[in-house]
């Protein structure tokens, strides 16, 4: 686990077809073995991905005692909107050579983390730079406060289950569970969140002082998100640090694409500038990995930005 700590970042991503292998199960999912959703073969890449994450996710939040707990963070995890960086983690996975449980506990986590920050962020009563959301507020703001809080601890232990010694892969565990608390807290999601809330500084020019501020929000936000999911999907996968750190790359530019186009909206004149660089930067990355992989990603993940 010392060798971890010396990895703090991460790399790019690309997509192998998920071979299954019996000789080697994973340590968590010998314990909780999610059910592998059969897909037709007309479904999406991405689909797939999303359908194994939320199979593992119900069987990881089961309802049970206390139910004041189990309830509120079961309805809350799926009551928040699916977001794209826990699939790329899984994608980032098999691009680099791994299989897709290796990342599903780390997706699952990302998940997580995701609908805690979300629940605070849509809190009755508080505000956000995002559109409202039609989330369905069916516990009082003190329950979704505490269950926020609640939820983060509970992803790091979904995290730290699928450290199996019989895998070797403890240290890869350790420096994915860096990753991501970085990433959540105040050197990422926590600090877009506080240029969410603070207000801009005083410019002549006050639309491109407006954009400036959602981009660097979304740089923190979307951006170190993605990056870290994309960056743990190939750490779990065994890629190697130049592919964990051109996935991290790809995953922050198309993190911080989707975030401006949530927050300025597709109609924006000065949007489709920003998004066409940051596809450029985006595909730039993956210059270095299968040709055949790459469309597969970039066909699934960016068209699904690209209809937000």
């Amino acid at each position: 686990m010392a060798r971890a700590l010396s990895y703090i970042n991460g790399n790019p991503m690309s997509l192998v077809a998920f071979r299954p292998n019996p000789s080697r199960p994973s340590g968590f999912l010998l314990r909780c073995r999610p059910l592998k959703v059969a897909m037709s073969c007309n479904q999406s890449y991405l689909v797939s991905i999303n359908a194994d994450i939320d199979a593992h996710l119900k069987q990881a939040i089961l309802v049970r005692e206390p139910l004041s707990v189990y309830e509120p963070m079961h309805h809350l995890t799926f009551a928040a909107p699916r977001n794209t960086a826990p699939a790329l983690c899984v994608a980032a996975c098999e691009l680099v050579g791994g299989h897709r449980d290796q990342a599903l506990p780390a997706a699952s986590a990302l998940r997580l983390i995701y609908a805690a920050s979300f629940t605070h962020e849509h809190l009755p009563l508080t505000e956000s730079s995002r559109p409202k959301s039609t989330i369905q507020h069916v516990y009082g703001p003190n329950i979704e406060l505490l269950t926020g809080d609640a939820i983060t601890p509970f992803a790091l232990e979904i995290l730290s289950k699928s450290d199996d010694p019989t895998l070797n892969n403890s240290d890869r565990v350790l420096r994915v569970m860096i990753e991501i608390t970085r990433a959540a807290g105040s050197q990422g999601m926590i600090h877009g969140q506080y240029h969410m809330v603070e207000p801009p500084c005083q410019s002549d020019n006050k639309e491109s002082s407006h954009i400036g501020e959602i981009e660097r929000a979304c740089e923190k936000y979307e951006g170190e998100l993605h990056a870290c999911a994309a960056a743990c999907g190939s750490i779990l996968g065994g890629g190697n640090e130049d592919e964990i750190e051109k996935l991290r790359s790809y995953g922050l530019y198309m993190g911080k694409m989707l975030g401006m186009m949530n927050r300025i909206g597709s109609n924006d004149k000065g949007l489709t500038k920003m998004v066409d660089e940051l596809r450029n930067l985006a595909t730039k990355e993956l210059s270095c990995f299968d040709e055949a992989k790459v469309k597969a990603i970039s066909t699934s993940f960016e068209s699904d930005f690209m209809c937000v």
